[in-house]
């Protein structure tokens, strides 16, 4: 994908901020979690509230509302804001959908507050209409770019917000992969599998296998095996601007990549993935009343006995 801009936008790092003047959007897409009731009425109420914005809601939403109904590539090239209404799984999957445009994302968490999604329902209107007025700051969150290779020829090649995950099935043996950075060779992990994360989703399924907490802020890729079998392969934090590959070495039935949680593709002996970061990134709204360290005191139970 071609790195996307958007008026007004710093794409310098770590973490710019962005603000837009009175009246820079025109369009606002609303993304929502699948079957969930609130998320409809509250797509309903906001399309209510802004009759003076061109409000776009994605293609299973527009069914359950009676909107017309516009193609995804519509919806991202028309969409001035994103509106998240739904969890940290929703907004990846809005991420995925505007690609390399740098829209602005605001998240609204419709259950217990997320790492990504940070504005309660609750101020959902305040917040919008301190974005609408111009009154807001970004952060900028890394992606990562994925490429499958099976025989020199590319058959995959996607954009990651969290993790790209090699993983072997419920009956599959363990697998070992050749593991390099930047062509030098690491080890080889015989594993359950390997997770290479964002900083974003080093809160996610690398946390689970071990691997440290990365403020989003910082650049990089976390690489972790999954259950290896020797105890002294440990996570590893990566420049973001090295490539890593990883070659499945062993004939391992019922093996699969997995990128971001949304798409899945079977693996063979020999493919390799290789990821490295993207030049695009994802611009997530701030809620300037949570701090990313309060996210994780209340999202971990930091503190609790």
């Amino acid at each position: 994908m071609s790195a996307g801009g958007h008026p007004g936008i710093s794409h310098a790092r770590p973490g710019p901020s962005w603000t837009t003047r009175r009246g820079c959007v025109q369009t606002l897409a609303i993304v929502a979690k699948r079957d969930k009731p609130e998320a409809v009425a509250l797509a309903a109420q906001i399309r209510e509230r802004y009759p003076h914005l061109s409000v776009l809601a994605d293609r299973t939403l527009a069914h359950e509302l009676g909107w017309p109904r516009v193609d995804d590539r519509e919806l991202v090239t028309r969409a001035d804001l994103m509106v998240v209404l739904g969890g940290d799984g929703t907004l990846i999957y809005a991420a995925r959908l505007l690609g390399g445009r740098g829209v602005p994302i605001l998240g609204v968490n419709l259950g217990s507050l997320g790492f990504m999604t940070e504005v309660p329902v609750e101020e959902l209107y305040p917040m919008l209409e301190q974005v609408l007025a111009g009154r807001f700051q970004v952060d900028s969150r890394m992606k990562l770019s994925c490429r499958l290779l099976r025989g020199g020829r590319v058959l995959i090649e996607d954009e990651v917000l969290n993790d790209v995950v090699i993983n072997k099935g419920a009956l599959a043996r363990i697998a070992d992969h050749e593991t390099s950075i930047d062509g030098v060779p690491i080890t080889t992990y015989k594993s359950d599998g390997v997770i290479l994360a964002t900083p974003t989703g080093s809160t996610a399924y690398s946390l689970s296998a071990g691997g440290p907490i990365v403020h989003p802020s910082v650049d990089c890729t976390v690489l972790s095996p999954i259950c290896s079998h020797a105890l002294t392969q440990r996570s590893i934090v990566v420049p973001a601007d090295r490539t890593i590959r990883v070659t499945l070495r062993s004939e391992t039935a019922d093996t699969y990549l997995t990128i971001d949680g949304q798409t899945g593709h079977g693996l063979q002996g020999g493919d390799c993935i290789e990821v490295v970061r993207s030049h695009n990134r994802v611009n997530l709204v701030r809620n300037p009343k949570v701090a990313y360290f309060s996210i994780l005191r209340q999202k971990l139970h930091w503190g609790e006995r």
